[in-house]
């Protein structure tokens, strides 16, 4: 196994999946820990629902399918916040009631273009190891702006994730942080789309931040196990995947709840 994967950093697409792979794993567990402790964790899994209409229009009018996803899933995540800010309706319903629509919108659209073809079909289970150089630099670019937006912000959403009211009390901008990290949350999504696929990018963003939690002294040493236990399993799935020939989005998904498992079960013994 250690000649196979020898032999895979030697390919080039094997080399841009590792990049690509590693820069998303960092921002979804960046901002898996902030999303699984404000209990908004599923924004993710409804954010990936809507892009799979948004891939499909790009599909459609022959445009590269990430420039479609990014305005429009942004634009949706605010929506959310709107429609839970304002009280209309509670968060997850907010959240199923646009990915219902998002998936349902996506079906038409494939089918008026004649099917589910090959590519649509990458984008909904994700193909790592069909990244392209652009794709490479757009998501190392997108994905340490992310990073620095949580640096920036980091003590305002430590206090919003914590207690609301408090930080609200104490002069932070509760609304412009919120506003913050749900758009974060939605460049995150549309970044992980390429990387495990529409169906499946919220567990990126969950099981290393709960794998994290379940084990952190405190909540730095969290983000730190959430970023390592991501990383890892991107890393890990992608060389199985490729040793295996199985699916790169499905295999770093087990890979990551296998992490969770051991996790799990070593803080019950202990």
């Amino acid at each position: 196994m250690f000649t196979d994967i020898q032999e895979a950093l030697q390919f080039a697409f094997i080399q841009r999946a590792l990049i690509a792979g590693c820069f998303v794993a960092l921002c979804c567990a960046f901002l898996g820990v902030f999303l699984v402790l404000k209990r908004f964790a599923l924004i993710g899994d409804g954010l990936a629902h809507i892009s799979f209409a948004t891939i499909a229009i790009g599909l459609l009018v022959h445009v590269t399918p990430i420039f479609v996803s990014l305005p429009l899933v942004v634009l949706a995540a605010l929506l959310i916040l709107r429609l839970t800010d304002k009280s209309l309706m509670f968060g997850d319903a907010a959240i199923g009631l646009l990915s219902a629509m998002g998936v349902a919108v996506g079906v038409l659209i494939a089918s008026v273009a004649g099917g589910f073809n090959v590519d649509l079909f990458s984008y909904l289970f994700g193909n790592i190891l069909s990244v392209s150089q652009m794709e490479v630099v757009l998501s190392v670019v997108l994905s340490l702006l992310i990073m620095g937006a949580v640096k920036f912000f980091y003590h305002d959403l430590f206090a919003v994730t914590f207690d609301q009211d408090h930080a609200q009390v104490s002069g932070i901008r509760v609304g412009l942080v919120n506003k913050v990290l749900i758009i974060l949350t939605a460049l995150t999504v549309v970044l992980g789309i390429k990387v495990v696929g529409t169906m499946l990018v919220s567990s990126l963003i969950i099981f290393p931040a709960v794998s994290a939690l379940f084990v952190a002294r405190n909540f730095k040493s969290a983000i730190l196990l959430a970023t390592l236990f991501s990383v890892v399993s991107v890393i890990i799935g992608i060389f199985i995947s490729y040793v295996w020939n199985l699916p790169s989005g499905a295999t770093i998904v087990c890979v990551n709840f296998f992490i969770f498992l051991g996790v799990f079960l070593f803080r019950g013994k202990r």
